[in-house]
């Protein structure tokens, strides 16, 4: 047993803690827990748990389906906030294995590492950095109805509804006692929009903190009284919730994206990463934006006479909010970063960061060259001013972008035959189902007129 699997175990008996929580996620993006007591725990670091792998959304067919959960001890979190009468509990991310030991292609966290170890094999650290958007609500309507957001306030607006300002300083405190870093939290653009902004972290930890960070937002929104939600896009006159990304690569103690000597201060790998993640950023949306609902917010919208900043167009720009990729100033050369803004924060944050850095290595590795960067408002300019400066759209809906990521042969080597086939198909249900849907707008605009 190593030194950190011994840590855990000697935690839970210190602090009396009854209750293991061994989480994954499946190929979608939805949390899996299994609680284990804690005489159960040094057995499961030994031969992991197991579980029927056919039961869950994208990981087995019925005759494969034995897997084994196996516990990462270096993911042991006490969650002393959610103890109440029985005391504190905790919880353990897992890499889920076949019977044999060998990991599962199936499982969104070795997809993840498998990207990882190709940029390790060449010297580099992939750090992300996600500013998380959500809305808060008095209440979630299982009819379809519109929901009530728990204020009126706008951008970084101090509310005075005690329920959003308290719900952030609740968040955050919850979050550090976990150990997850907040860089930043305030009120976003819309009625009951949050943001909290999580710290630099190397990938895979900070797409297990994504998945953290949406269990521990909903459980102190409900312990307020209120519903915390993930949808990209809840309202149709409003801006809906993204998860703006900032990337960079490092080799040892230094940012590989600067170059004191270059005008923009981007190094030659900052550019080849940048064009590597507009050359395949229609190929990969369908990752990052995964669902229907999705894209309803990638496109530019006027509210209350600001136009929303979701990018709609495959270009970059220096400081350029319009731009889907972003080189924002900074001061230190560690700090050298691009920012990607179409993801959203519903999205597998394993997968999307898997196809993020595959396309970024893709583009170092080939020596992508990076077209001229769009300093003007990309949103202000004609579809034929768009086309005549190379800005190819990105996919307008689900069932585009899906029929774009079938066909790349980037993707599917990213991803793996399993999780890229599978990812297709219950998309293309999904897509399928929405089209049968009779909606609202519909019924409104047409029953009296046709």
């Amino acid at each position: 047993m190593d030194r950190q699997q011994q840590f855990v175990l000697r935690t839970l008996e210190e602090r009396d803690i009854r209750f293991v929580r061994l989480w994954f996620t499946d190929v979608l993006g939805t949390l899996k827990s299994v609680s284990v007591a804690p005489a159960e725990l040094e057995a499961a670091f030994e031969e992991g748990i197991g579980f029927d792998g056919s039961a869950i959304e994208g990981f087995a067919r019925v005759y494969e389906s034995d897997m084994v959960a196996m516990p990462d001890p270096t993911t042991f979190q006490v969650f002393p906030f959610e103890g109440g009468a029985s005391g504190e509990s905790a919880r353990m991310f897992c890499d889920i294995l076949m019977p044999d030991g060998s990991p599962s292609w199936a499982d969104p966290r070795h997809v993840l590492r498998r990207v990882l170890s190709r940029a390790a094999e060449k010297g580099f650290t992939f750090y992300t950095h996600p500013e998380i958007e959500f809305f808060l609500f008095n209440d979630l309507p299982d009819d379809g109805s519109v929901p009530s957001p728990v204020d009126s306030g706008g951008y970084f607006d101090n509310t005075t509804h005690a329920a959003a300002r308290d719900f952030r300083r609740q968040a955050v405190l919850a979050l550090e006692r976990i150990g997850i870093s907040v860089e930043f939290s305030h009120h976003e653009v819309a009625p009951g929009q949050q943001e909290i902004d999580l710290r630099y972290a190397d990938a895979l930890t900070t797409a297990d903190n994504v998945m953290t960070f949406r269990h521990v937002v909903k459980e102190v929104a409900l312990g307020q009284g209120v519903h915390a939600s993930f949808m990209p896009k809840p309202f149709s006159d409003q801006p809906g919730s993204g998860m703006h990304t900032h990337l960079s690569l490092f080799e040892g103690e230094r940012n590989v994206f600067h170059d004191p000597s270059d005008p923009m201060k981007l190094s030659k790998t900052a550019r080849s990463f940048i064009a590597g993640l507009l050359t395949h950023a229609r190929e990969f949306t369908a990752v990052t934006n995964q669902w229907v609902n999705s894209y309803k917010r990638l496109f530019p919208q006027h509210v209350e006479n600001r136009i929303t900043e979701s990018p709609a167009y495959v270009c970059w720009g220096h400081s350029n909010r319009s731009a889907l990729v972003r080189v924002p100033a900074y001061g230190k050369p560690n700090s050298a970063r691009v920012e990607i803004r179409s993801p959203d924060t519903a999205c597998n944050p394993y997968l999307a960061f898997a196809v993020l850095l595959s396309a970024g290595l893709r583009g170092i590795e080939e020596g992508y060259e990076l077209p001229p960067g769009a300093e003007d408002d990309v949103w202000g300019l004609s579809d034929a001013e768009r086309r005549a400066m190379g800005y190819a759209a990105l996919p307008q809906n689900l069932a585009e972008a899906i029929e774009v990521m079938a066909g790349s042969e980037f993707v599917a080597e990213t991803l793996g035959e399993h999780v890229f086939d599978f990812f297709l198909a219950n998309k293309r249900a999904e897509w399928e189902e929405y089209r049968r849907q009779v909606t609202p707008y519909e019924r409104q605009r047409y029953l009296g007129m046709l």
